[in-house]
C-alpha cells in the first residue's frame, strides 16, 4: 500500500517518510484536512518524520485548538509511527525561539523535536531516524 500524494495539500508525502508540512497552506480552517491527512499517515502505519520547512506567521485559534485536540486523541496511536518532528530554519536566533516552542510541544506529545538550518541536516535525521 502506498500513500497517493494527489490526497495530500498540508502535507507532502511524495518523499515518504521526509513528510514535508506546507506552513503556507495554513490559512484560516486548514485543520480540519490537516487532521484527515494525520489519519491517513497514522493509518498507513509505517514511521515517519514532519519536516516544516517554512512556516507561516501565525496560526487561527480555532485551527490551533482542533488541531491539540487531535493530536490528544491521537497521542498514543502518533507516536507509533511519527517518530519526530524537524523544523528547517535558517536564522540561528529564530531556530532558539523554535527550540524553547518545541519544548512544550515535545513534554506535551512526547514526539521529539529536532530545529536544523539546512534541508540536507533534516534529511540525515530522517534516514538516521527511520532506519532505526
Amino acid at each position: 500500500m502506498n500513500l497517493d500524494a494527489s490526497r495530500f495539500r498540508i502535507h507532502n508525502v511524495s518523499a515518504f517518510p521526509y513528510v514535508v508540512f506546507d506552513g503556507l497552506a495554513m490559512t484560516p480552517s486548514y485543520a480540519s484536512e490537516w487532521a484527515k491527512e494525520m489519519d491517513a499517515l497514522v493509518e498507513f502505519g509505517k514511521p515517519f518524520v514532519v519536516v516544516y520547512e517554512r512556516m507561516h506567521a501565525g496560526e487561527d485559534h480555532e485551527d490551533r485548538k482542533l488541531r491539540g485536540k487531535w493530536l490528544k486523541l491521537n497521542e498514543h496511536a502518533l507516536s507509533l509511527c511519527c517518530k519526530a518532528v524537524i523544523s528547517i530554519e535558517p536564522d540561528e536566533a529564530r531556530r532558539e525561539e523554535i527550540r524553547v516552542i518545541a519544548a512544550t510541544a515535545v513534554k506535551a506529545f512526547g514526539i521529539p523535536h529536532e530545529v536544523v538550518a539546512t534541508p540536507e541536516e533534516a534529511q540525515a535525521i530522517v534516514e538516521c531516524i527511520v532506519a532505526h
